[in-house]
């Protein structure tokens, strides 16, 4: 029985149409000569975003580390919202590659508005680091107690963009799910991404590329990515049939992200209010269902564990949060199999 996985995005599996796209790809040495399938892939993501220039690296953890490199220097401070994925799940990287030290601000949002960031700017002082970089996620996964996969309001990014440019600071942002916040919103990804001076994306979560992403910026600041990419072993050689997976992605993939977001509204509509689960379907707003649980038989592990032999996958993020994520290999009839596992286990609503 082929299981209802809703661990993440990430596990979606390369469709037909991108098999045969991958299988056909025109390749070349990218580190020597160049990949014509990587160039027109960072060619079709730098228009779409509206950035003069991308690199395609394996991983978003590289992206976004490719971009922390870039802009910064050993004893510098990154600023981050609390949960937010830079620090929090990219296993202390800020601090083991670059040199980093990271002040987290705590924002249920995602975004950091400029009151917040007063609270934390640096003095131009010997004694104090430099505030070097602001780093954004769009949309923000949350970190198991709030709602997630919430979309930044563009004026909150704005906010944002205007008081670092004020104080002379870069901002990044880790857009991983920037095309969820951008259907999502209505709003063209390209003007969120005109709210930072480098942005990643993210080809493997929701756009259902096997591997990869990209990090976009300036021409200044592609050149310093392309030597941090370099140090972190990220350029890699006939690259084209994964690149290809990636163009399949940008040009199929995006408009039906709004499939997934009605999917996710319509998974918390199933399990709200179930005995001890809550998920307000109000609080949905792209693929990320974020489900506490206050049962006297299971926390969130315990429930996890329980919904395995029903055939459905689900993470937990805390002792009393479950995350479902929606994707294009999930749809209608997970969530039926998903409602009635649940309801087997907890009862019906009273």
């Amino acid at each position: 029985m082929r299981a209802s996985d809703f661990r993440s995005d990430t596990v979606t599996r390369p469709t037909p149409a991108m098999r045969e796209r991958m299988h056909s790809a025109e390749v070349g040495d990218d580190v020597l000569d160049g990949d014509p399938t990587v160039r027109r892939l960072e060619q079709t993501a730098a228009r779409m975003l509206g950035k003069a220039a991308a690199l395609f690296v394996p991983s978003g953890t590289m992206a976004n580390q490719v971009a922390l490199g870039a802009w910064t220097r050993p004893g510098d401070e990154l600023v981050a919202e609390r949960s937010a994925h830079v620090v929090t799940w990219e296993a202390g990287a800020p601090g083991y590659l670059h040199g980093l030290q990271s002040t987290t601000l705590e924002s249920p949002g995602g975004g950091l508005e400029p009151e917040l960031l007063e609270r934390v700017l640096r003095p131009k002082s010997v004694h104090c680091p430099r505030t070097a970089l602001i780093s954004l996620e769009q949309s923000f996964m949350g970190g198991g107690e709030v709602p997630g996969g919430r979309v930044i309001p563009l004026d909150s990014l704005q906010r944002t963009q205007a008081f670092a440019r004020a104080h002379g600071i870069p901002v990044h942002l880790d857009g991983a799910r920037l095309f969820h916040a951008a259907v999502a919103s209505g709003i063209e990804a390209a003007r969120h991404a005109a709210c930072a001076d480098s942005v990643s994306i993210c080809l493997s979560k929701g756009l259902g590329a096997p591997v990869g992403s990209l990090i976009l910026g300036d021409e200044a600041f592609a050149e310093r990515a392309r030597l941090v990419r370099k140090r972190l072993g990220g350029w890699m050689r006939q690259a084209g049939s994964l690149a290809a997976a990636g163009l399949y992605a940008l040009e199929h993939h995006v408009a039906r992200l709004a499939d997934d977001h009605r999917l996710a509204q319509s998974l918390a509509r199933a399990l709200h209010g179930l005995p001890g689960l809550s998920c307000d379907p109000r609080d949905v707003e792209t693929n990320i269902v974020m489900v506490q649980v206050r049962h006297p038989r299971f926390d969130a592990a315990g429930l996890m564990e329980a919904l395995k032999p029903a055939g459905v996958l689900v993470l937990p993020m805390t002792r009393h949060s479950l995350r479902f994520v929606t994707h294009l290999d999930v749809g209608p009839a997970d969530v039926a199999r998903l409602e009635a596992a649940a309801v087997n286990l907890l009862g019906a609503r009273p």
